[in-house]
């Protein structure tokens, strides 16, 4: 594991703690935020490992598609949480107030802790704060 996926990683653990925050203090719309660029940086850990990397969300989506989930390294549900995620990411941030509900983002929270699950089973545990 390199530096970079280490402390991407990291990030990703302190994102899920602080979507759990939110959505604990009714800040859905906020939550949902935390909780796909969780899901973000574990897939930008993914590519450190390959020597990828990428400036648009959308690149680093699609590159996760590419050489992840369709080469069978990675099941398919984790690019489509991804996607969905920064659809909710995406009415959380730009939407109206509380067009996401505490429902979705505690699903989205469940989904970034799964990812990470599997990022740490992949490409190794994260060393305890």
């Amino acid at each position: 594991m390199t530096e970079e996926q280490i402390e991407l990683l990291f990030k990703a653990r302190q994102s899920v703690s602080v979507a759990q925050m939110l959505v604990e203090n009714n800040y859905p719309d906020f939550a949902v935020s935390r909780a796909y660029y969780a899901m973000f940086y574990i897939a930008e850990a993914f590519l450190e490992g390959e020597g990828l990397s990428f400036s648009k969300h959308s690149a680093v989506i699609s590159a996760f598609g590419r050489e992840f989930v369709k080469l069978g390294k990675v099941p398919t549900e984790y690019h489509r949480k991804l996607i969905k995620s920064q659809e909710l990411r995406n009415t959380g941030d730009y939407g109206g107030l509380n067009n996401v509900t505490i429902e979705q983002a505690k699903d989205q929270i469940v989904d970034a802790q799964k990812f990470l699950t599997l990022a740490e089973s992949l490409i190794g545990l994260l060393p305890p704060i």
